[in-house]
Parts: C-alpha cells; structure tokens; sequence
C-alpha cells in the first residue's frame, strides 16, 4: 500500500505516516531512497568488516556469526542516522519496525551461538574431549628416551634467542638497511640440516618505515641456533624478497592472503619455517572443530605458503607425516593446542562429574612447556601434574608436533619451576634467571637442564637438577663442568652414572660463548692458578649446600668452593697454603675449579 497523508494537528506540527488510527506513525520523507541507500552502505560497510575481519564463512567458526551481527548493526545504525530520529523523536516507531529484521537476524545468530556452545561442552561430551588426543602409557623413560646428546642439546630460550637475534640485525648494514626493520618477536624451533635452530622473521621498524620498504619486503630471516648460540641474518638471494609475512598489511597480509584463497577454512596461528634448502615457508595449519558445533579443534591439515612468491599447496596431515618430501616441516600442531588436547584427556577420561568432585586418576600439564629435537623431529615436552595443586610432577608428556604422537612417562619429582627456582638460588649472588627446564636422560636419570641468564638475557652458566631428587643441584660455567659437577654430586648421594666428561667437554667447548676457546686455543689456555696462604674464609649456605669463599693474599678476589664438590674446604684456616685453579674473570667472585 502506498503511503497516505496522515494529519497530525495536535501540537501544531505535520508530516508524512504509515497506518491509521492507532497504528499511525510519523515516517521520514522519501523512505525508499533512505532504505536504498541503507542497503548499498550496509553492503559497502560489510565488504570493509570482511576485508579487516577476514571470517571464516564456515558454520563453526564464531566469528562468521559476529560478522553477520556487525552487518546487521551497521544496516540499523545507517535507518538510524538517515532517518533523522536522534533530532526528531517521532520517528522512532518508524525506525523500530525497520529495525524488526536485522535484530531478529542478531538474535537468532546468538541463539544458534549458544546452542552450539552447549552442544559442543564438555559437560555433555567430556568423553569425547578426553579422546582428542591418543596418548601411549606403556613406554618407560630410561629405555626409550635416547641418552642426551649435548651436541644437539638447545641451551637458549626466546628471550636468550630474542638477544642474540638482535645483534644478528647489525648485518642489514651491508645492504643499507640498518634500523628499518626489527624483530617480529615471533620464534619457531625446528630441526634445520640436523641441528636445532630458531628461525624468526622481520618486522618494519615503524608505519614509515614500512611506506618505504613495502613495495620489496623483507630481504631475509635470521636464524639463531640454539646449541652453538649463534645468530645468523640469512639475505635471500639477489632479487629475492619476503613479500607475505605476518607483518604486512592489506593485500601482503598472510591471512588475508590466505582468507581470499580459502574462505571457508579455519586456520590455527601460522608459523615460519624454511626448508632444508633455506627457502622460506608459511605453515599454516587448517583446523576443524570435531566435537559439536564448536569444540575439539584438531589439525586436519596445513596449507604452506611460499613467502617470497605467495603460492599456496595445500597437504593433509597424512601427507606431511608420510611423504619423504615434507620430511623437513617439523610443526603443524602449535604448542598451544597440543597443551590443550593433553588436558582434556588427562581431565575428562573419567568423566565431567569425576573431574570436578572425585576426581580419580585426574591429571593437567604443568604451567610451562619447552621442545626437545629427537630423531629429526620437535617434540613439545611438558610436565603433568595432578590437580590438588602440589609443586610436584607425576610425570611428563613428550607430544610429536609434526604427527601429534604422544608418550606419557611415569616420573615423580619436581616441577619445572620449582627446579628453575633452586637453579637460580645456587646462583643468587649474580641475580641469573634461569630458562625453562629440558628434561635430559643422563645415564637414565631424569635430569632437569637449563641454561642461567644475566639481565641482557645472555647465558652466563649452565644448571642441572635431578628431577626425583631436587636437592641435587650444580651449576658450571661450561656444560663440561655442569656435567662433571652433576656425576660428582650424584655420586656422593650413592647414585652413579657412567658419563664421559672429556667427550663431552670436546664436543661442547668450540660451541660454548662462556669458553673462548677455538680450536686453535685449547680450554687449558684460559685457567689460571694462583697460590699463597689464605686471608679471609667467609662461609654461606645457598640452595642448601655450604659454599666457600676463600681469599689468597695478593688478591683481592675471593674463590667460590661448593663443600659438596670439595669437602677438604671445611677444614682449611687462614693462614694455609692453597693452590687454586680457575677460569680467568673480571668477576669479584669466581668460581674454583680445584683447591689444593
């Protein structure tokens, strides 16, 4: 019906209506160019949320239902603005019954949200979460963990990593690029040419930086590896540039690379990897969600963008775990889902009741994650708990990140930060924070590895502690000395290993940044000794061993002697003659390597 006059004469105003009687309204002149041009705006607004948003159109994804929301705002707000009904409130009732549909729209999305969500709970389906993931019970540490291989042992975590891999940018120098670009931040572990290594990517410096650059890209990556402690920028060859990255904008974006590609697939977070060959990768996992509408996400494959080029191949999980060709990918899984999928299936296989109130047999990963490089694979490792909360493992859980293969250990002992916690009170004096733990298998004891940092996040000593006795606890400037400092405290605690300090101080000492030796210049070159009688003995207890502080005259240095590694200190006296060995330092306190 087309619109009639309607006679508003009470109040002394007139204007055009819908309806009779009771059913009249005011409506605003020309209604159907306003709601034209509402429809073409809501299209262009839409397009504009689409190309920010990047949804996945894809039921189970809750963002394509916040996209559909947002159109549906955006065609109520321009009925709004067009309409004239913040100045002229009697035209509210018109702008109501245009807004009838796009509200219904949102409230029936958020009714499908909802039910989805209760649909895909683990309240109802804890069974099925507890099986997201198949986890092997039946592997014991001593005999399938291989013995530690400390040429292959990463000593770095992201921020030690993170400080070397700054000082690698000094490089853009020869290319006249210095101080245009930074850091991304963001690191992947992979196994490159048989040694760990992480590998980052760049990022613009800032938004003018970017003007200037974009139109290339970025001229490289850096790769730090984690056993040597070197970080190298790796320039593409001539001609050769990043152009997709993570840290591009508009259509160089990876994701929105990605989304005008594949709109209907969900992606996990993607991640840069590079081939045996150096070439640069985007890994980006596609994700499903397999339990209900919206729960259970698993990997069902992975699309591996060329980030020179942009080229896109896509491969499912069966390819990238059996074709000798993709052997060199070494994650699909992210850290972050693996953590995820454990805790389902060590909270929920008993079900949702017996996870909040019995609680039998339930059990969590611990608050912190590292990786381990095992038969040419990275494989996450993490603690696992029970949930009363105590400061102690039952175990660990090794998960492949490329197959999703998980092997749960029975290992009781302490947890990783508590470990890191005694580490870093042997060292208190230098104020060194140590990384998170690597679980080693030295002579089939669970040990705790990990590196000490000073405030720049160098690494300035290593630390081991034996996870089922943590009172077992040594630092050394080298990984020799840590070793050899390990074999003796175990031993005086009636355990004995069989390791092979020599072998392992020449596999270790060209790597070591705490060793300047080379291989022209022996280790034996940089100890020192220094003889005289004692002047001063001062004593302290530090992670609960006796330590001694022993000063010679002519120095004014005074010699660090752990009582555990010596027990002769505990009878010297001021005035004896001594022998030290140690390692050159300008530090006011050094460690002793033997007293005599």
């Amino acid at each position: 019906m087309d619109p009639i006059q309607v006679d508003f004469t009470q109040g002394g105003s007139s204007g055009k209506g819908r309806g009779s009687g009771k059913d009249a309204y005011l409506a605003p002149k020309k209604t159907g160019l306003k709601t034209l041009i509402s429809l073409i705006g809501t299209v262009i607004g839409a397009a504009i949320a689409y190309y920010f948003m990047l949804p996945p159109m894809n039921f189970k994804s809750t963002q394509m239902y916040l996209f559909f929301g947002v159109v549906a705002a955006i065609y109520v707000a321009l009925q709004v603005l067009l309409s004239g009904v913040i100045t002229k409130p009697e035209y509210t009732v018109y702008v109501k019954k245009q807004a009838v549909i796009p509200c219904a729209v949102i409230l029936l999305l958020a009714v499908v949200v909802g039910i989805g969500f209760v649909f895909s709970s683990v309240v109802f389906r804890a069974g099925s979460y507890s099986r997201i993931i198949d986890v092997d019970e039946s592997k014991t540490f001593a005999s399938d963990i291989a013995e530690a291989d400390f040429q292959s042992v990463p000593v770095l975590d992201d921020a030690a990593a993170a400080a070397l891999a700054n000082r690698a940018l000094g490089d853009l120098s020869s290319i006249n690029k210095v101080s245009q670009f930074e850091l991304s931040g963001k690191f992947t572990q992979i196994n490159y040419k048989n040694a760990p290594v992480r590998v980052t990517t760049l990022a613009y410096g800032d938004i003018f930086k970017w003007f200037k650059n974009t139109s290339t890209g970025f001229p490289g990556y850096i790769v730090v590896d984690m056993v040597t402690q070197k970080a190298d920028l790796v320039l593409l060859p001539e001609g050769g540039y990043i152009r997709y990255s993570t840290e591009e904008h508009f259509s160089k974006y990876l994701m929105r690379h990605l989304r005008f590609q594949y709109p209907t697939y969900l992606f996990d977070e993607p991640h840069f990897e590079i081939d045996e060959a150096g070439e640069p990768f985007w890994l980006c996992p596609v994700v499903d969600k397999t339990i209900g509408l919206f729960g259970g996400t698993d990997v069902k494959g992975v699309v591996m963008v060329n980030a020179i080029t942009g080229e896109c191949t896509e491969y499912s999980v069966d390819e990238v775990k059996n074709d000798a060709a993709l052997q060199w990918i070494d994650v699909i899984y992210s850290n972050s889902l693996l953590v995820e999928q454990y805790n389902y299936h060590g909270k929920y296989g008993g079900g949702f009741i017996n996870s909040i109130i019995v609680q039998d047999g339930v059990k969590v990963a611990t608050e912190g994650s590292n990786f381990l490089a095992m038969n040419d694979d990275v494989y996450m490792y993490t603690g696992v708990t029970s949930v009363s909360g105590d400061q102690a493992i039952i175990g660990f859980v090794l998960v492949n990140m490329r197959t999703k293969e998980a092997n749960f250990y029975e290992v009781s002992g302490a947890k990783e930060y508590s470990a890191a916690s005694s580490a870093e009170g042997v060292v208190q004096d230098y104020g060194y924070k140590a990384t998170f733990p690597i679980l080693l298998n030295i002579s089939g004891q669970p040990t705790y590895f990990m590196s000490l940092k000073d405030t720049s996040s160098l690494v300035k000593r290593y630390a081991m502690v034996n996870v089922q006795n943590y009172q077992v606890v040594v630092t050394g400037e080298t990984i020799a000395e840590c070793m050899e400092a390990y074999a003796k405290k175990l031993r005086q605690n009636n355990i004995k290993i069989d390791v092979d300090i020599d072998e392992i101080k020449e596999a270790t000492d060209n790597n070591d940044p705490n060793n300047p030796a080379t291989p022209d210049t022996p280790a034996a070159d940089t100890r020192k000794t220094i003889s005289g009688k004692l002047t001063d003995i001062r004593t302290a207890v530090i992670g609960g061993d006796s330590v001694y502080f022993l000063q010679v005259e002519g120095s004014k240095k005074y010699f660090r002697v752990a009582a555990a590694d010596n027990e002769a200190v505990v009878i010297f006296n001021v005035g004896d003659s001594v022998t030290i060995t140690y390692k050159k330092s300008s530090d006011a306190i050094i460690d002793a390597i033997s007293v005599k």
